[in-house]
């Protein structure tokens, strides 16, 4: 929530503020925030597997990164300029990426394989569910800037810091690790050779197309409501909650069902795959849709395939996952690389698509590159993970 929301609504909402009619500024602050979690996450993953403290490995970072996203909350609010309200988002990203990061590596400590499905399944809903509620909290408010970037942090921190308290972790101040860690050694924990793991690579590539697809239409999110409603930017606030709400129903579908059925089945890439292939249909959809009851249709369609490729896709990540019991924080991390990179990458390519034609909100451009990416990163996982059904 504390994430997403700011990503579709309320930074879009901000920057109408200080710079009407940039939607194009959007992409590049979206941008910047992905490039420095690219830069951090790894190096907060490899600390944390070496990390000895009576809290354990992973939640010393839950706690600092709930630290950073909520001060980064008041400051993109309060910014009186675009530089301001780009420090706040590399603060926002690179607090919540932390605390999220820390997580998602305490479950693939956990985790067996037979629980990773429904588990992944339950984590999707939440990521869809959870930027529902927020949209909701949010357009309750309309007008307030403050309110719409603190409810999403105070929400998060108080339910992350449940997790803290409750969730246990043996003390690791006792743990030992063979080589010492050097910087050298840290820069290379960025890399890994593709030939040695062939499924997490070929894995790593597939979700790294699919979410560059699915990036280039959520960053715009708002701006294309717009265009194809013909009303102010902020007033989307009342679709969004509108489509937020309806998809609660197939993200449930897609997560909690994707996920066991995917370990009843015993096999993943069939609906990582089928969750692809419907992203594709929707946002087909979206593409020629110009009026309430397409795009809400175009945004059911794309819940399900979201939620589907979000939650067998985490499972398939922790069955492919290199060298689970000493560098599971590492190779998480480069895993994250996938969904990052395509931040960096698709808000500053998105502008360059949607001139095409000679405008600058060719959205249906856009919608329909989407959809193509989406669709090859499915299947470059259905044909070439091997080692997993």
């Amino acid at each position: 929530m504390a994430m997403i929301v700011p990503m579709v609504y309320s930074l879009a909402v901000r920057l109408d503020e200080l710079a009407p009619g940039r939607a194009d500024v959007l992409g590049y602050i979206l941008g910047i925030g992905s490039a420095a979690t690219l830069v951090l996450a790894p190096l907060t993953g490899v600390l944390s597997d070496r990390t000895r403290s009576r809290w354990g490995r992973r939640r010393p970072y839950t706690v600092l990164g709930l630290v950073l996203g909520l001060a980064a909350a008041p400051i993109m609010a309060i910014a009186p300029n675009l530089p301001v309200l780009i420090l706040g988002w590399v603060i926002s990203t690179v607090g919540w990426g932390t605390a999220a990061g820390s997580i998602g590596n305490w479950q693939a400590d956990r985790l067996p394989a037979s629980q990773r499905g429904k588990v992944s399944g339950m984590t999707g809903l939440t990521m869809q569910v959870a930027p529902v509620v927020g949209i909701l909290l949010v357009g309750a408010v309309p007008g307030q800037t403050l309110l719409i970037f603190l409810i999403p942090a105070i929400v998060a921190v108080v339910l992350v810091a449940l997790f803290v308290v409750f969730a246990s972790e043996a003390d690791s101040r006792q743990a030992r690790h063979p080589d010492r860690l050097t910087v050298g050694g840290l820069f290379k924990s960025y890399l890994f050779a593709p030939r040695d793991v062939p499924d997490f690579a070929w894995n790593w590539l597939g979700r790294f197309v699919f979410f560059l697809g699915l990036t280039l239409t959520t960053s715009f999110t708002v701006f294309f409501y717009a265009q194809r409603l013909e009303v102010p930017v902020a007033d989307v606030a009342g679709v969004l909650a509108l489509t937020s709400a309806l998809s609660i129903g197939t993200a449930t579908v897609g997560s909690l069902g994707g996920g066991w059925l995917s370990d009843r089945m015993r096999r993943r890439k069939p609906l990582v795959f089928g969750g692809a292939a419907l992203f594709a249909v929707g946002t087909v959809v979206g593409a020629f849709a110009h009026d309430l009851v397409m795009l809400v249709t175009a945004a059911l369609v794309t819940s399900v395939g979201v939620a589907l490729f979000s939650a067998v896709g985490q499972a398939l990540v922790l069955d492919v996952l290199p060298h689970r019991e000493t560098q599971a924080g590492r190779y998480m991390a480069i895993t994250m690389f996938a969904q990052k990179i395509p931040g960096v990458l698709a808000p500053i390519a998105a502008p360059l698509v949607l001139a095409i034609g000679g405008g600058a909100q060719n959205f249906t451009a856009l919608y329909l590159v989407a959809a193509a990416l989406a669709l090859a990163g499915g299947t470059l996982i259905a044909l070439r993970v091997r080692g997993v059904r």
